[in-house]
């Protein structure tokens, strides 16, 4: 089995785990204001258990629900609420359809490139002979995964 496919199942396989995150919500006030309202902890002690001043708390969850705060601080304050921080990406289709996807793109573009060639010398290929090429093509790109898969086309 080719390497790079061997790594992307693995990743698969990993990246399944956090499928059902995508159904949870950020909370309004975001996940840092969200746990310590939950534990009843104020931002003067979240801010003291941190060694940091009040002020710096209440920056920083300003920053979570703007999206500026660094993915370090987030870490930082997790462990002052006694929480593990997680930081992943969930795929919205599966490495490899999303591969196949690009690889079509890529094909189509092709064949149809060759088909106005074909055309011209009058050499059109039927219905079935281009969706064997498109599909042998596509295969072919999954397979080998070039470097300029998913250069801009």
């Amino acid at each position: 089995m080719n390497k790079k496919k061997l790594v992307r199942e693995q990743l698969e396989i990993s990246l399944q785990r956090f499928e059902p995150l995508r159904a949870v919500n950020i909370p309004n006030k975001g996940w840092i204001r969200a746990i310590r309202d939950g534990l009843g902890m104020t931002g003067r002690q979240l801010a003291s258990r941190l060694g940091i001043a009040q002020q710096a708390v209440a920056r920083i969850e300003k920053d979570e629900q703007t999206g500026s705060v660094t993915i370090k601080t987030m870490q930082r304050i997790a462990e002052g609420l006694d929480c593990i921080f997680v930081y992943g990406f969930v795929p919205n289709s599966s490495l490899e359809e999303a591969i196949r996807e690009q690889a079509k793109i890529i094909a189509i573009k092709r064949l149809t490139q060759a088909s106005q060639t074909m055309l011209l010398e009058n050499q059109m290929l039927s219905n079935s002979e281009n969706k064997k090429i498109l599909t042998d093509i596509v295969d072919e790109l999954v397979n080998t995964l070039p470097s300029y898969l998913w250069d801009k086309t």
